[in-house]
């Protein structure tokens, strides 16, 4: 098989739209913020660096920040051990806002020309070919979903295609697991009633669940009730870093069985047997990950899912502009151009085909 050069990225998770978020001035047009991403700003992501790396796209997180983070969770995660309580809960009517903000900088990125937003992986295909930026819009945790799922409705509309029911605080649905090392997600309860009934209409609509940041009982239950692949968009393997963010091999086989997917997180602390965040991170590091999930999981349900813009990652990376960098050393490691094809763009796609309904 012929590939381009640079090999084509499709990512599983990044936070871009938080960065973008940031940027937005107090009055709230998000223009500005979009037109740097477009001619380049600070962070992991931008258009100039995509194109340089080979990002052809992925999902893009809707991510409402913790109203009280706890204190700064990059330095509590520097040290031997460490047990980062839950954040609180946050309630519906201060999540919404802030999730369609982000929702509006993502379409105003299509506007502008930036990215298009998918909803098929006929779409994907297409922007990809067209040398557009395919962007699947995500949501990380669901606070900005109320429980009558009235909120999924609209957001899909909008292009809503994969959502995560937490990220590491509880929500109504149900509950995520503490940043905390050495632990695993085996913490608290498994889905909520609302939670199950939000399983049922993703599976209803096409919308992909992501099981990342999800504890373990709640794990369970998405595979005892979704008729869907199971998939964790930026998660690693415990058996190397015995982090609680990461995931258990009976859970990579329960992916793998599932024709599910599994995306290799870039965050170093969910990557190096220590835990710690450091950007001092070998790549080599991220092959044993990939080696130990596609062991399991096998070849065709393993791709990477970076946590850019939300993450410290490996300095050899830095940003979308070293991915090459990741590339080359799967090719040193011994991994073929057709594995790698796979790792990097084509797994996604066939997990999307088997997951999305048509539109």
């Amino acid at each position: 098989m012929v590939q381009q050069d640079p090999q084509l990225i499709f990512d599983g998770h990044s936070d871009v739209l938080l960065k973008l978020n940031g940027m937005v001035p107090a009055k709230g047009d998000v223009r500005d913020a979009v037109a740097r991403f477009v001619q380049g700003c600070s962070g992991h992501i931008d258009v100039p660096r995509s194109e340089a790396g080979g990002f052809a796209g992925g999902f893009f997180a809707i991510y409402v920040p913790s109203e009280d983070p706890g204190g700064d969770i990059f330095s509590e995660m520097l040290k031997p051990a460490y047990n980062l309580p839950l954040p609180q809960a946050l309630e519906y009517r201060n999540a919404l806002p802030v999730a369609l903000t982000q929702a509006g900088i993502l379409i105003e990125m299509e506007r502008q020309g930036a990215v298009k937003i998918c909803r098929s992986v006929t779409d994907i295909r297409a922007t990809v070919s067209s040398g557009r930026i395919a962007s699947v819009m995500h949501m990380e945790g669901t606070e900005a979903i109320d429980a009558d799922l009235v909120a999924l409705d609209v957001f899909y509309a909008a292009g809503l295609r994969s959502l995560g029911p937490v990220w590491s605080r509880p929500t109504i649905f149900a509950e995520g697991v503490p940043f905390a090392y050495p632990s695993d997600g085996d913490i608290g309860e498994g889905l909520t009633p609302a939670g199950k009934a939000l399983i049922r209409k993703c599976n209803a609509l096409g919308v992909m669940v992501d099981l990342s940041h999800l504890n373990e009982k709640g794990f369970w239950d998405v595979a005892d009730i979704s008729d869907a692949p199971l998939v964790a968009t930026h998660s690693n393997a415990h058996a190397i870093c015995p982090h609680a963010r990461n995931l258990t091999d009976k859970q990579l086989q329960a992916i793998g069985e599932s024709k599910g997917m599994v995306g290799l997180n870039f965050a170093t602390a969910f990557l190096r047997p220590d835990g710690k965040m450091l950007p001092e991170t070998p790549v080599t590091d991220m092959l044993m990950h990939l080696d130990h999930m596609i062991g399991i999981c096998g070849e065709d349900h393993v791709g990477l899912g970076s946590d850019f813009d939300g993450a410290t990652v490996p300095v050899s990376i830095q940003d979308v502009a070293g991915l090459p960098v990741l590339v080359q050393a799967m090719r040193d490691h011994g991994y073929n151009d057709d594995l790698i094809h796979k790792l990097c763009f084509e797994n996604w796609m066939q997990v999307l085909e088997r997951t999305w309904k048509g539109d």
